[in-house]
């Protein structure tokens, strides 16, 4: 457990002030200590820079410094801002806010429009996006869905960088962006989009900043009014600031200087959203009398893997890169960073998912690990690996753990319970324990303290439910004596800040979305030029980008890390990829690559191929499998002939219009098959076959063990656990049935 990154999830409050500073490194309690004038936070990943500034506006607080209604705290997600406000109350510092730049900018705005403009505000738009496809139809505009995304994409650019439909293609030209489609024509597109929403009296999420900032330049007074209430500034991730974002905050300020900003150069990854580091670049030149101090002790990674994430910005170009900072790793050492070639995406996937399956088996949780991938299109193949091999998993970006409806039916089960009491309430009867009167409640919605198998909708709830007991434990033991109705309060209070307890299950994100969160075990997969970094980045600052997002996949990772790579797409496919050039001089056997590069001896590791690819040396684990991937031939279409590239295709054996020979009453009882497997494994029924494969095998009719098993999706542990079935019914029998004489399987 570290300074940094681990406290105790219910920690006592601080006595005083000074109490507050107890357990902080010499920069941290520099930062902390830092009241007053501009501050400026370099705080490099792992360092502990929601700790230092956390713990600064607590000590500014319970040393009479700061009025904690004075106090705005900003950030950009609403899980950091929920984090935040946890961490303050439970330091002591309760009504302070922490918000993200749109909810503090809407609250102003709904309490201020009546005055500034009259009425009630408009009410926000709930998805821009079909707005922009009405716009986009009304310019005669045909686009499909990915290209609806990417304009409305541009048209939030565009206000975020306070840019107008007119001055849009000439503020494209000046900012080098690489527009995707004719900026004339993105640009009308944009200017009927702001007309539909003037018509139908809706504004967008846009719109909130940009109005506030309307009504604080327009009305001194009410720009007065919001001075008096908010003395002291705290900004997060700094880095992320867009122009929009910043001219808020400059007007929030006034003439003062109290502001307080944390952030690190080597983390911007939205560029494409506006954002841009140049604000805390600058920052020490706006405010000649900063105080400017550097968060470098990294209390999160092991040294192996921070001289990974040293040596992938050693190789940086750029102005962030000026400003990268040199991590110094606090903990002890662990495992060298694993680098595996895989012959086909679906061979990563699969090891991938058994390595995953080796760490549970060492005593890794599974919420301590994840898998990061660059674009969320690749995570099917790693959901349906995870899922063969029975490891839960939960996407991020998800639903909300609050907003589960499990979670909320459990917080009204235990509120009428506590308000019930245990003498009236015979399930609480006799029940002392505070852990066990909420296992007792659960009970009576079926859940138990085994899991059910699989990974499945079951497995999801019961996960929920389970989370909520671990939470019960540790709000036991740190507040003995506890009843049913504080651990009641306690959960309130984490719901509206959005405090959620750990729900097992690996995680699969995006590099973007993994940003702010950290495991254990981290899998950094598809790192091949082209996804990494990705083929739309063609400036020199775009391909700098895509650094700083595997740098901070890289820092994502406390002990365990692996990064991995397909040759090809598909099963058979021709192996024409190449890995990753930000690997070049990290990975053992790869050419130095850019300035300082720091080749081997900057960062170890051990690499396996998976395929049998280069050198031939593979790992242990990938021994078995590798010769017969690599032997595998092109995919052809059973009818045409043409090779299939295509998965779906692939599984099939045939191109999608190509005519099906489809058993269509046999297809019928496979699919009841397998309704009924999937319900008695409690798992979703693409966990026993996808519809895919088991279209395959309706078309396919397989006779024997050898037939069935060539079908793409039935693996070795499928085919043992449900293959006697499947057979069964291909054969017109009953699963379990058993055969005659005359429809014995040829062998």
């Amino acid at each position: 457990m570290t300074a940094a990154t681990h406290s105790p999830l219910f920690p006592q409050v601080p006595e005083t002030a000074d109490a507050v500073l107890d357990g902080l490194d010499p920069e941290q309690r520099a930062v902390a200590t830092a009241l007053g004038g501009p501050v400026c936070v370099l705080a490099g990943a792992g360092t502990g820079k929601t700790r230092a500034i956390t713990h600064r506006i607590a000590y500014g607080v319970r040393a009479g410094v700061f009025q904690p209604g004075s106090v705005l705290a900003v950030t950009f997600t609403n899980r950091a801002a929920g984090e935040m406000r946890g961490r303050l109350r439970q330091l002591g510092a309760a009504g302070v806010q922490a918000r993200t730049f749109h909810s503090a900018a809407l609250r102003q705005l709904q309490y201020f429009w009546p005055k500034a403009v009259g009425g009630e505000l408009p009410r926000l738009a709930e998805r821009k996006i079909q707005i922009v496809a009405e716009a986009a139809a009304r310019c005669r505009l045909r686009l499909d869905r990915n290209e609806l995304r990417d304009l409305t994409a541009e048209i939030e650019w565009s206000k975020v960088t306070q840019t107008v439909p007119e001055d849009y293609p000439a503020a494209v030209a000046k900012a080098g962006r690489e527009a995707p489609r004719d900026p004339a024509e993105t640009a009308k597109v944009y200017g009927v989009y702001e007309q539909l929403k003037r018509d139908r009296g809706v504004i967008d999420f846009e719109d909130v900043l940009l109005l506030t900032v309307g009504v604080l330049q327009d009305r001194q007074d009410i720009a007065e009014t919001v001075r008096r209430q908010y003395q002291h500034f705290v900004v997060d991730e700094y880095q992320d600031v867009s122009p929009l974002q910043q001219r808020l905050l400059e007007l929030w300020l006034g003439d003062r200087d109290n502001l307080c900003v944390v952030g690190d150069a080597s983390q911007t990854i939205y560029s494409f959203t506006g954002a841009t580091p140049d604000h805390l670049i600058d920052f020490r030149a706006r405010h000649p009398r900063a105080t400017v101090v550097r968060l470098v002790r990294d209390y999160r990674s092991t040294p192996q893997v921070v001289r990974l994430a040293n040596g992938l910005l050693a190789q940086a170009r750029g102005k962030a890169a000026e400003h990268r900072l040199e991590l110094v790793s606090q903990r002890d050492g662990g495992p060298d960073p694993a680098y595996t070639e895989y012959a086909d995406e679906p061979a990563e996937a699969e090891g991938v998912a058994r390595r995953v399956r080796e760490l549970l088996a060492t005593g890794v949780p599974a919420s301590e690990i994840a898998v990061l991938y660059r674009i969320n299109a690749q995570s099917e193949v790693y959901e349906q690996a995870l899922a063969d091999v029975g490891v839960p998993y939960q996407l991020r970006g998800a639903e909300r753990f609050f907003e589960r409806p499990e979670v909320r039916e459990a917080q009204l089960l235990l509120r009428g319970a506590a308000r019930a009491g245990r003498s009236t309430d015979p399930q609480l009867a006799g029940v002392e324990d505070l852990p066990a009167q909420v296992r007792a409640v659960f009970s009576t919605r079926g859940w138990t303290a085994e899991p059910p198998a699989g990974s499945g909708a079951v497995r999801d709830r019961w996960e929920s439910l389970a989370a909520l007991v671990r939470l019960a434990e540790d709000f036991a033991r740190a507040r003995p004596g506890a009843t049913l109705a504080d651990l009641v309060t306690e959960l309130q209070e984490r719901t509206e800040a959005q405090h959620a307890p750990t729900v097992e299950g690996v995680t699969l994100a995006s590099l973007h979305a993994a940003k702010g969160l950290e495991w254990d075990a981290v899998f950094l997969v598809g790192l091949t030029e082209g996804m990494m970094p990705i083929t739309y980045a063609k400036t020199d600052e775009q391909v700098e980008e895509e650094r700083r997002l595997l740098y901070v996949g890289v820092t994502r990772a406390r002990r365990h890390l692996t990064l991995s790579w397909a040759l090809s797409r598909s099963p058979g496919g021709r192996p024409s990829r190449r890995p990753s050039r930000f690997l070049n001089g990290l990975r053992p056997g790869s050419p130095a690559s850019g300035p300082g590069a720091p080749g081997l001896q900057g960062a170890r590791g051990h690499v396996s191929f998976g395929s049998g690819f280069e050198d031939g040396v593979r790992s242990a684990g990938e021994r078995d499998a590798a010769p017969a991937r690599a032997r595998r031939r092109p995919a052809r279409c059973r009818v045409c002939g043409r090779t299939l590239t295509d998965a779906g295709e692939i599984k099939l054996m045939r191109c999608e219009d190509c005519p099906s020979e489809l058993d269509e009453g046999l297809h019928e009882r496979l699919r009841e098959w397998r309704a009924e497997q999937a319900r008695q494994l409690g798992q979703p029924a693409f966990c026993v076959f996808t519809d895919k494969t088991l279209l395959a095998i309706a078309e396919a009719v397989p006779g024997t063990e050898a037939e069935l098993s060539v079908i793409s999706g039935v693996g070795g542990r499928k085919l043992g656990k449900f293959g006697a079935d499947v057979l069964a019914l291909c054969a017109g029998r009953e699963p379990g049935q058993c055969e005659g004489p005359e429809d014995s399987p040829k062998k």
